[in-house]
């Protein structure tokens, strides 16, 4: 259609996702016309939603408005190619759309075509029979009636994680379709909580689909539900659908509480949130037409801007460079991994156990000093294992298998067969170094040795080694088990074989790899000392703690610098300035007041419950003296241009291949927000990169139109 001629422009080369119509015969000689989405792609290329393919969808959901007129049909039905209904928008030329304009046509887009179902003079149907994110779920909130696989793996409403909002209906019908607390949960709550997704049952519970099936037969039933409903035998009845008394009282109160938690959570500075609960509070009293339209300008507004094309470089560095690592050798080199040696049983250690049993089903076996030590680790993991099994996330097979894997001894003999073996040590140079030379005589030659080292020299760690060339950093981020970023360190010995062992490793443990040189804290920890170390500064000079807080909020972090270096631990967060102060001390500050902070052991005043109640007076007085207050936007500056000009140096210095792999070891190892892009779109946009060195971290800078 005309009016949609420059977004189709942006298509060329779109792989369409067909409409194909078949007619399925239903009792008393009525008959329901089956649309089935298939791109022609198998399972690893879900089916998705551009420009092109929804036109076509149009013009067939046309043409079966005209067969139900002539009473040929009694109802239309879609579901999508095995294992998948749709896996949203195409989002692969977003980056190409020229303005606010024409991102308002792909919302107008997707309510003009989805919008057709609930048209057809017939009823409507969506069997939901596999992966449904975004525009894949509208296409059954647009339907009168829905049916779901009960194994359909991930159903979703993501667009909040991407910075912007279900925009083909979803914001006005879902609220109104399972009450505003349900909505709030899939539209807000699971993309803020790195963008979980439900499975068929959870979302058959929240009342997203009106009858879910087993997958043997699913389609089969589905049908002969939709006869029963076209027949009128069956009646659907919808428990979670908004009654008056939520519209007159619930409704508002559960927005009150979901924008207090949202800024509690992540501050102002994301804005798709806040556009999402507008759209929901308006749903409560607003027509089909009203909603639609606003989820039109909101579309528009979040497309055209800043923080979507952000968000849309983070999903590509994740969903596409994570994968195919930079500066990676061939796979086919890497070396087998039969059997891991954790050297170490503490906390750290077990959780490394842990995941190798998990995730490479070998023999682990840890040691430490002494078989005390060795026990409590075995049982840690042991324990682990039955919490696996309690919470069905594996059977009671599974469990015992797993434990049998798991041993525990003090004599480093039993290491003699490990193709792997990482340590979890005190982190201390000598410590690490002494028991790598001890393990190495008792492996073979071809074992790989890793060191999960935070801030240590890797190359250093190998110094007693006979064979460093498979000595290899690999650099977890806590909790080991849910952080996805493992930093690969390769020191100028590291062997390419090592590097391809450790990647491969990596990828089976479920984890994303980024190759690093050997360098004072890799990258996640050199600019957390960055940004951290200014803040102690500032404080240090006179800039009140609160002051501090408020600069860095237009970096849209999960949290301030004070309450990261709680987390971390104060003494943790002392040693890692001290170090990079003692590697660059031109450029990073040590703080004398923050080993005293680590001696009180907290900044912050907590209630019972553990929430922030403000700055303890302790705390206060520890720092007191500076003279030289900066004000918020003095400081933000500051950490903006000393990040563009340590990251500069980073990339100059070959730390990394790219700007690319920055930001994707800021997201996945430490919080760094999808919206925000990292940090180098970031600053490039607010113009630090162009103070600092005179050009930008991208060009063309990653910003909305």
């Amino acid at each position: 259609m005309a009016q949609f001629d420059e977004l189709t422009a942006l298509s060329e080369d779109e792989v369409v996702t067909h409409s194909y119509v078949r007619d399925v015969p239903l009792t008393g000689g009525r008959v329901l016309a089956l649309i089935t989405l298939d791109n022609g792609r198998d399972h690893t290329r879900p089916s998705t939603l551009g420009p092109v393919t929804l036109l076509e969808l149009a013009d067939v959901l046309d043409a079966q408005k005209e067969r139900a007129s002539r009473g040929e049909i009694a109802g239309v039905a879609i579901t999508g190619k095995p294992f998948i209904l749709a896996a949203g928008a195409d989002l692969s030329k977003v980056s190409d759309i020229p303005n606010k304009a024409v991102a308002k046509q792909m919302a107008q887009l997707g309510h003009f075509t989805l919008g057709k179902l609930s048209e057809l003079g017939v009823p409507s149907f969506t069997f939901i029979n596999g992966l449904a994110l975004g525009g894949g779920v509208e296409i059954g909130l647009n339907s009168d009636y829905r049916t779901i696989d009960r194994n359909v793996p991930a159903i979703a409403l993501p667009e909040v994680f991407l910075g912007i909002i279900p925009g083909w209906g979803g914001a006005w019908l879902l609220p109104n379709l399972i009450g505003i607390e349900n909505a709030l949960k899939v539209i807000i709550e699971n993309p803020l909580k790195n963008n979980r997704t439900l499975k068929g049952q959870e979302a058959f519970d929240l009342g997203m689909a009106d009858a879910i099936f087993d997958s043997v037969s699913f389609l089969e039933e589905s049908i002969i539900w939709a006869d029963g409903v076209i027949s009128g035998r069956i009646k659907v009845k919808r428990p979670n659908e908004p009654g008056k008394i939520e519209r007159a009282v619930k409704w508002d109160v559960a927005i009150g509480i979901a924008t207090k938690m949202l800024e509690s959570r992540i501050g102002r500075v994301a804005k798709s949130p806040y556009k999402a609960l507008e759209l929901l509070k308006a749903a409560k009293n607003t027509d089909r037409k009203t909603g639609f339209a606003a989820e039109d300008e909101a579309l528009a507004e979040l497309i055209s801007g800043d923080q979507f094309k952000a968000s849309i470089y983070s999903f590509n560095l994740v969903q596409k460079r994570a994968k195919r690592p930079a500066g990676a050798p061939d796979k086919k080199i890497a070396k087998p991994v039969t059997k891991v040696g954790v050297i170490g049983a503490g906390l750290m250690a077990s959780q490394f156990a842990l995941l190798f049993v998990r995730r490479l089903k070998v023999p682990v076996v840890i040691t430490d000093l002494d078989q005390a030590r060795v026990d409590k680790g075995v049982e840690y993991i042991y324990g682990e294992i039955d919490a696996l099994q309690g919470k069905k996330r594996i059977s009671p097979d599974e469990a015992n298998r797993l434990k049998a894997l798991v041993t525990g001894t003090t004599n480093k003999a039993d290491f003699a067969d490990a193709d792997w073996v990482i340590e979890a040590v005190f982190e201390e140079l000598g410590v690490k170094q002494d028991v790598f030379a001890d393990v190495e005589q008792y492996l073979s030659d071809t074992a790989v040795l890793a060191t999960n080292t935070s801030s240590l020299s890797v190359e250093q760690i190998g110094a007693k080694l006979k064979h460093p060339e498979r000595l290899v950093g690999f650099h977890f981020f806590n909790p080991v088990a849910v952080m996805p970023l493992i930093e690969v360190v390769k020191t100028p010995a590291t062997d390419d074989e090592t590097l391809s062992t450790a990647m491969v490793t990596a990828a089976k443990l479920h984890k994303n790899a980024v190759i690093t040189t050997d360098t004072p804290g890799f990258v996640v920890n050199r600019i957390l000392a960055k940004v951290l170390g200014e803040a102690m500064h500032a404080v240090d000079t006179g800039t009140p703690f609160e002051v501090v807080e408020e600069s860095t909020k237009p970096f849209g972090l999960p949290m301030t610098p004070f309450e990261l270096l709680e987390l971390v631990g104060l003494k943790v967060g002392a040693h890692v300035l001290d170090t990079h102060h003692a590697a660059f001390p031109e450029r990073f500050f040590e703080s004398e007041n923050l080993h005293k902070l680590a001696d009180l052991g907290h900044i912050f005043e907590r209630d019972s419950k553990g929430k922030i109640k403000g700055i303890d007076k302790k705390a206060r007085e520890i720092v007191a003296g500076g003279t030289l207050p900066m004000t918020a936007e003095q400081l933000r500056t500051r950490i903006e241009d000393g990040l563009a000009d340590e990251i500069h140096r980073m990339l100059e210095d070959g730390v990394v291949s790219a700007p690319e792999d920055i930001d994707l070891c800021l997201i996945l190892g430490a919080g760094y927000p999808f919206q925000m892009g990292g940090a180098t779109p970031y600053l490039d946009r607010v113009g630090a990169s162009e103070r600092v060195f005179g050009a930008t971290f991208h060009n063309p800078p990653i910003r909305g139109v």
